[in-house]
């Protein structure tokens, strides 16, 4: 076989059978990890749910500043889920020796086509840059949890100040009223505060899979990127 074997995407069978196979992994591993995360996790909060420490978690006011943090954690986990679905396919396809059109394989065989070995380096530098985009978008979102947390931790306290009256206080019949009200602002900081920072601790384990096979990605496909460059 030539230099000018026929293509697939930008891949030759060349590429394909020098490729190294301590990368090669069952196809959608990362999915499977991800699954796997995820089943483990639900299973603790429903496990939680049934002991029931969530029961007043999801009652008044924190009922809804709990709902839109599980719902931004619902997006960034979906987000997340699909990135690692599009990061674990283009590695099976680039250890298959394939490349779909649009992919991070064939924009960079095309970057490096007959270039030098540091505009190589360069485009190396800017298809991690590419890789890393996802990564921050996910990583946003996780600390979007946080803040969440600590925006109903403020909700809690106003929910619980706002029933007290230095006036009121000298009569007995008043201090039960604002205590009850205390005790529910503070639940609400605490139990807001909890549900974000746990979400964020489970999407950003989701994230570090997600991390890990783009690192793998980088790697495969710069490794590809030169043996094609070495046969040129």
């Amino acid at each position: 076989m030539n230099a000018q074997a026929q293509r697939n995407d930008g891949v030759t069978s060349q590429d394909a059978s020098a490729q190294a196979p301590f990368n090669r992994s069952p196809r959608f591993l990362l999915f499977l990890r991800f699954l796997l995360l995820n089943i483990v996790c639900v299973a603790l909060c429903v496990a939680a749910w049934l002991q029931g420490w969530l029961d007043n978690a999801f009652i008044g006011v924190s009922l809804w500043v709990c709902l839109i943090i599980i719902g931004v954690f619902v997006y960034g986990l979906i987000l997340c889920g699909l990135q690692l679905w599009r990061v674990g396919r283009e590695i099976d396809d680039v250890n298959d020796g394939t490349a779909r059109a649009g992919s991070g394989a064939t924009w960079y065989l095309a970057q490096i086509e007959g270039a030098a070995p540091d505009s190589r380096s360069t485009m190396a530098g800017l298809l991690r840059l590419n890789l890393s985009q996802n990564l921050s978008l996910v990583r946003h979102v996780a600390n979007m949890l946080v803040l969440l947390g600590l925006v109903g931790t403020v909700i809690g306290f106003i929910f619980a100040l706002s029933g007290v009256d230095p006036q009121k206080v000298p009569s007995v019949d008043n201090v039960a009223p604002m205590v009850a009200r205390l005790i529910n602002g503070m639940s609400i900081a605490l139990y807001t505060t909890l549900i974000g920072s746990v979400l964020h601790l489970w999407l950003m384990a989701a994230q570090r899979i997600l991390a890990g096979g783009s690192l793998v990605l980088y790697q495969v496909i710069v490794e590809l990127g030169e043996r094609h460059a070495r046969i040129r």
